[in-house]
């Protein structure tokens, strides 16, 4: 199964993910782990390599069986239509979630006082997150809202959407 995490930066994805992940003993594939071992090696620019190198992985994952949790802003048609092409590739179910913080308060404080636990990566600012290109989902998905919610509700939330699916 492709677990697809999406959401602007902040909401708590990765928080999410990394739970989710520990729970159902999935792999933890993280675009800014991947990205900013791509800066160090490149600094030019990554373009689109963070992603193509994810989906590349998580293919190779899900081929062998294990469950891939996808932990990505994925703001774009293309990058949701690219993640469910891998799980059809290899005859996976993708299942998407987006991720939202509905307090715009307690999403900016997130923001502004996350610290990173990548080495080398500076988180971006409120107003590169507010600024972002994000385009409107335009088809079904299970949407979170991490406002006032526990990471540990969130995870049950998700793996009970899983067990209905």
């Amino acid at each position: 199964m492709l677990i697809v995490l999406s959401g602007l930066p902040g909401t708590g994805k990765t928080t999410i993910a990394r739970e989710l992940a520990r729970q159902i003993g999935a792999m933890h594939l993280r675009i800014d782990s991947i990205e900013q071992a791509i800066r160090d090696c490149s600094p030019a620019g990554l373009d689109e390599a963070g992603y193509r190198v994810a989906y590349a992985v998580a293919e190779d994952n899900l081929r062998i069986g294990r469950t891939v949790v996808a932990d990505s802003v994925n703001p774009l048609h293309i990058t949701r239509d690219a993640w469910r092409e891998v799980g059809r590739r290899v005859g996976a179910v993708a299942v998407e979630f987006e991720v939202i913080c509905s307090d715009l308060h307690e999403h900016r404080n997130r923001v502004e006082t996350r610290k990173t636990d990548i080495a080398g990566l500076r988180p971006p600012t409120w107003d590169e997150v507010i600024s972002r290109e994000y385009e409107p989902w335009d088809r079904e998905r299970a949407v979170i809202d991490t406002a006032s919610r526990s990471v540990e509700q969130n995870v049950k939330s998700i793996r009970e959407a899983l067990a209905q699916r």
